[in-house]
């Protein structure tokens, strides 16, 4: 049985800070599972409202089915007590379903669903997709729409009315108009995540629209300076937010846009910097080359200088 039932899971989620931890990887790119279990332990000593294993920042695109496998039941047996694990379910319906059923047998506390792969869906389609998994599995489901499942307020309010363990709904699309939407038809019915890359940047503007979390990839490396960003996001303190984002999380996008795929490489850079390496990125992905890295270093000594 699931530490949480999906109504607890939704209310532990949407009370504090979110975070996916990166996946470990050795020199030959295999999993590193006691590096991975190391920091999954260090990371859980934070307060922190859940912990998203082989997702987005995880590398769950790149990673086998038996690796997901392998990860989540890593993340699960390392993490303190009452941290709440979330495991990825993707890819086809079939597959997305087989992780799901996997996920529960290893004991996390939720999914998130990503979008199929590749293929653009009708809602109709979106709609059998995600009641498939949900029918699957006990555990609180948290939707994920981005690139091609963007999920209309609609297609959200049936899925609500007839999935029960429906808990989440993670916006990565940044359409606000569209998460007013939502939330004006199913009010505190999920919790609302923000899931732009480097949503800090994103963080104040979705409170007044409901989203009270959000998942931060800085956490992985810099995670007192990203509980102290959430603290101020979340006490409205509008100047404080400001100049964190101006002297941290701003310099640091600008080394994030320099290539596609770095919203991942630079987290696993900044993990290595902060003398927590987690081995380099897998293809396609690729790492941050020095000059860039010496950029991110004088980033991480400001975020310091930033909550001293």
């Amino acid at each position: 049985m699931p530490a949480f039932t999906p109504t607890e899971l939704a209310e532990r989620l949407g009370s504090g800070l979110l975070s996916f931890p990166v996946t470990h990887f050795s020199r030959d790119l295999a999993f590193d599972e006691p590096a991975y279990r190391e920091n999954i332990g260090r990371l859980g000593q934070y307060e922190i409202a859940g912990l998203f294993a082989a997702g987005g920042t995880g590398e769950f695109f790149s990673l086998t089915p038996q690796e997901v496998g392998a990860v989540v039941r890593a993340a699960v047996g390392s993490a303190p007590k009452g941290t709440p694990i979330l495991a990825p379910a993707g890819h086809g319906t079939a597959q997305a379903v087989e992780l799901a059923r996997d996920a529960e047998a290893a004991g996390a506390d939720g999914l998130l669903l990503f979008p199929p792969y590749l293929t653009e869906a009708s809602p109709d389609g979106l709609t059998a997709h995600v009641r498939a998994v949900c029918e699957s599995t006990s555990l609180g489901v948290v939707l994920y729409s981005r690139a091609n499942a963007v999920y209309t307020a609609d297609t959200v309010a049936t899925l609500a009315d007839t999935c029960p363990n429906l808990i989440g709904f993670k916006d990565g699309v940044g359409d606000l108009e569209a998460i007013t939407r939502i939330h004006s038809h199913l009010g505190d019915r999920l919790v609302y995540i923000g899931g732009l890359p480097t949503a800090e940047t994103f963080a104040l503007p979705y409170l007044e629209l409901g989203v009270t979390t959000y998942s931060s990839a800085i956490f992985n490396f810099l995670p007192e300076f990203a509980l102290t960003f959430y603290s101020a996001v979340r006490a409205e303190d509008r100047t404080k937010v400001r100049r964190l984002l101006d002297d941290v999380v701003l310099p640091y996008t600008t080394i994030r846009d320099r290539k596609a795929g770095y919203a991942v490489s630079i987290v696993k850079a900044g993990m290595d910097l902060a003398g927590h390496p987690a081995g380099p990125v897998r293809p396609p992905l690729t790492d941050l080359d020095d000059p860039e890295r010496e950029l991110l270093a004088d980033v991480i000594e400001a975020s310091r200088t930033a909550i001293a």
